[in-house]
């Protein structure tokens, strides 16, 4: 684990300084639910985020250990972007955080995917999990 200044030891501090800007997450969820591994993707997912921003917080992600970069297998000249496994470990954070907005707040998440992270939440990590291997094994 990287040792840097930190304001406090309290967990949810820690979690908030590595992801509580309102883009990180969107690109760990872009990564681990929407299949997308290239800066462009992610640009275009609708968000809205500028490139100066987005190229911001996928550094800050690799620093953190969260994703990795390394070249695309079917373009050298761009990149590919990945999850580690301390990303793909923010599967049930990011699940919890869908349960709990579809709960309380009209989303567009797809009704049946929240009822799966709901009722079947194992087999979902599993899938995730899954999709996680399958997409660093690709080009390899």
């Amino acid at each position: 684990m990287a040792t840097r200044h930190r304001r406090s030891a309290c967990p949810i501090s820690i979690a908030l300084e590595l992801l509580g800007d309102q883009w990180s997450l969107l690109v760990v969820r872009d990564l681990m639910f929407k299949g997308k591994h290239t800066f462009g993707e992610f640009l275009a997912g609708g968000e809205g985020i500028a490139s100066n921003v987005l190229t911001d917080r996928l550094a800050r992600l690799e620093l953190a250990g969260v994703v990795t970069r390394e070249p695309h297998p079917d373009d050298a000249r761009k990149v590919r972007y990945l999850l580690t496994e301390k990303g793909l470990s923010l599967a049930p954070v990011l699940m919890e955080l869908v349960v709990w907005s579809a709960r309380w707040e009209r989303t567009a998440a797809p009704p049946d995917e929240v009822k799966a992270m709901r009722e079947q939440r194992e087999a979902v990590l599993e899938r995730v999990k899954r999709d996680w291997k399958r997409a660093r094994t690709r080009g390899r």
